[in-house]
């Protein structure tokens, strides 16, 4: 594995450990000064792209009162989208493992360490889903600005479905770009403009931004639906899981048509 790899590796069990460690005890609350600066560290790592550190923020904040509205929006879309990021690199070199025939199977080794990766992800992302009926009202508050990254597809991932082996800095060129690709995507869906990053960047480029409750579910829901794929036969084949995540899509349309109380948020100079 490379070093770039080896790192995620270090920081996503460090933040799939406190995500299992918070579901098995309900955390301290957070002091406000430190509160605070979780919330500066995650938005500084999110500009920075480091979005396995901004996701491990996040997680210090999602009970506690003043920041939840805004850090579990926040945490959603970068678990779903790293999660989306891993699974999209793992297909790519599934395909290069049925191109290159003399390097199936090291294209397929690479192919199951990044569905692993995309596994405690995705668990991480459907365990946070669950907190959402901690925020009351009938919108959700998207507290991050507009993501790096390119919707077009890198070069280095068409070559490594090509069958095509990179050098080891290429290999985590390839990463970072996929992971950002799947942030980017995820934030696009989030606010509303699906693959159109220039209108995902000129609606989070205003500010703190409210979006309809039923529109974000909705976003929510397809992001586990996406997320579900990952158990297929094809890949993981956990049909616990994928049933598991397919039914939990279904519950987040259905509280998108629930009723819920009416809030009114201060958003600008926040």
């Amino acid at each position: 594995m490379t070093g770039y790899q080896d790192r995620v590796l270090g920081v996503l069990a460090t933040v799939f450990l406190l995500g299992t460690l918070s579901s098995c005890s309900r955390p301290a609350p957070v002091q406000t000064e430190s509160a605070a600066s979780y919330w500066s560290d995650a938005k500084e790592r999110y500009v920075a792209g480091d979005y396995l550190k901004a996701i491990g923020n996040l997680d210090h904040l999602l009970d506690n009162s003043e920041y939840n509205s805004r850090a579990l929006p926040f945490s959603l879309v970068l678990t779903s989208g790293v999660a989306s990021g891993y699974m999209e690199l793992a297909d790519y070199y599934a395909a290069g493992a049925k191109a290159n025939k003399g390097k199936t199977l090291v294209f397929q080794r690479k192919a199951s360490d990044y569905r692993a990766l995309a596994n405690h992800m995705v668990l991480h992302f459907a365990e946070n889903t669950k907190k959402l009926n901690q925020v009351d009202g009938d919108s959700m508050q998207l507290a991050f600005g507009p993501p790096k990254g390119n919707a077009t597809e890198p070069k280095l991932l068409t070559q490594i479905s090509h069958g095509i082996e990179l050098s080891k800095e290429d290999e985590e060129s390839a990463l970072e770009l996929a992971v950002d690709r799947g942030v980017l995507m995820a934030v696009c869906d989030t606010v509303g403009a699906p693959n159109n990053l220039a209108k995902a960047s000129e609606i989070l480029q205003r500010g703190e931004f409210l979006v309809r409750r039923a529109k974000y579910t909705k976003a929510v829901a397809e992001q586990l639906e996406q997320a579900a794929q990952l158990y297929s036969r094809s890949k993981l084949d956990d049909t616990a899981k994928l049933a598991l995540l397919k039914q939990m899509a279904q519950d987040a349309i259905k509280d998108a048509e629930g009723p819920h109380t009416a809030m009114v948020m201060q958003v600008a100079g926040r």
